[in-house]
């Protein structure tokens, strides 16, 4: 298990904890189970849209639960060192093929989540969609991907992009064997 994913949980709980809310009142709210929250706490499971549910639940940004070193300064992420950041791995049966890398773990007070995804391969797997409040940007750098959007499909290349509402419920998927997208993720508190 990735060192983030424990972290990542810890931080949940922590959260939880100082807001005296217990498990039970978190799953009410967001519509998830109290073995899912359980699960994710413990660090044995995590994933982006339960994770954005989680922070609305308890009021806080999503970055509250990935943050590093917090800085107020601009925050630089070099090539080498983006798979250095907070990683995750998502274990649902929606997003277990993707690997969120982490760009701006260190800027304090951030509403958006830049993220390299590295979306393994895929296609024909059977996945669920997600859906949060908020707005995500894709861009997809390397391979071919599918974003299902509601009832569309549409396919992105390198170079390509899509911005949409992700209220929507939504997915994405590699064509063929890997792809890499840079996505940011706007969730609102």
């Amino acid at each position: 298990m990735h060192e983030s994913v424990i972290t990542a949980g810890n931080k949940v709980k922590s959260v939880r904890e100082s807001k005296f809310i217990s498990v039970e009142t978190v799953a009410e709210r967001t519509g998830l189970t109290v073995n899912q929250i359980e699960m994710i706490e413990n660090g044995e499971s995590l994933s982006l849209a339960p994770l954005i549910k989680i922070a609305r639940a308890l009021g806080v940004r999503l970055g509250t639960f990935l943050d590093d070193i917090e800085s107020e300064s601009p925050v630089v992420c070099r090539n080498e060192d983006y798979n250095k950041g907070v990683r995750f791995n998502s274990s649902g049966n929606n997003t277990k093929h993707l690997d969120y890398y982490s760009l701006a773990r260190s800027k304090s007070g951030r509403y958006m989540e830049p993220f390299i995804i590295e979306i393994n391969n895929s296609k024909g797997d059977d996945f669920t969609f997600s859906s949060h409040e908020g707005e995500e940007f894709i861009y997809c750098l390397d391979g071919v991907v599918e974003v299902v959007y509601g009832q569309k499909t549409y396919t992105l290349r390198p170079g390509d992009s899509i911005y949409y509402d992700s209220i929507i419920e939504h997915g994405i998927q590699a064509v063929n064997e890997k792809a890499k997208i840079l996505a940011v993720v706007y969730a609102p508190v």
